[in-house]
């Protein structure tokens, strides 16, 4: 880590020019970046586009099941409007724009194509027709599916037209720790804006993981630390009810400094 920021970066904060934070998922952007939004948020325009903001209709996967069981609700639709509420909540009280993309959450991402007769065992086996079947072997490897090709190239269009339209100087996209599917699809959308890109360290993953040092090597990525006012931040997360016992159930946010790399 260096005591200054890396060079883009740091001219980057002698300007006024706007940033745009890519979120996988609907508090991402908070839990990972939310010092440094709220101290810069005031002196330059700053949009929040989160990617991975809806769910799908039942049947669910065991893995997706298993998650509205951590966050102690029965419905999906539900869960992902509420989420929907605590995002814009937290972004609008620090005074940023943001955007839901729409795109559907890796648990519940279904495949275009299935194999024939699938669709109607898919009715008391989900797994046969989604995209990632299970958490620990799928969307935790970090094996992104070729069905998200198309996804990804969308995507990365929309991010190109946010860009030019607003004149933005940096993206921030997540740097990939825990490599769980959807933070990857967006540090590769991310990763398109060339020199613009600043990757952040993922919060809350990055507590018991390390960054991918071949990622970090190949790119010629400096880490920087950004503290804060953790204490302010701690409070945006709690914001995020739906999510916060889950992600830190004894009840603790650990007071870590935000990272970043460019």
């Amino acid at each position: 880590m260096t005591a200054a920021p890396p060079s883009r970066l740091a001219q980057s904060r002698t300007t006024d020019e706007p940033w745009l934070f890519l979120s996988p998922h609907l508090d991402d952007a908070v839990l990972s970046c939310g010092s440094l939004i709220a101290s810069e948020a005031g002196r330059r325009d700053i949009e929040v586009l989160t990617i991975f903001t809806e769910c799908s209709p039942t049947p669910h996967t065991r893995a997706a099941r298993s998650f509205l069981r951590q966050c102690s609700v029965q419905d999906a639709g539900s869960l992902f409007e509420e989420r929907k509420k605590e995002d814009a909540a937290v972004l609008e009280g620090l005074g940023v724009r943001f955007r839901h993309l729409g795109a559907t959450d890796a648990l519940f991402r279904r495949r275009r194509k299935t194999i024939p007769g699938s669709s109607v065992l898919g009715r008391t086996l989900p797994e046969l027709v989604h995209r990632y079947p299970t958490y620990r072997f799928d969307i935790a490897l970090g094996r992104v599916s070729r069905g998200d090709t198309g996804l990804i190239e969308e995507l990365r269009d929309t991010v190109a037209e946010e860009i030019d339209e607003q004149a933005t100087g940096l993206v921030f996209c997540p740097v990939g720790i825990g490599r769980h599917v959807d933070h990857l699809i967006t540090r590769s959308v991310g990763e398109s804006s060339a020199e613009r890109t600043v990757f952040y360290s993922d919060f809350p993953y990055n507590q018991n993981q390390q960054p991918d040092d071949a990622f970090l090597r190949s790119r010629h990525l400096t880490g920087w630390e950004w503290s804060g006012d953790l204490e302010a931040k701690h409070r945006r997360v709690r914001q995020y009810a739906t999510q916060a016992d889950a992600l830190f159930p004894d009840g603790r946010i650990p007071p870590v400094p935000e990272t970043y790399y460019s």
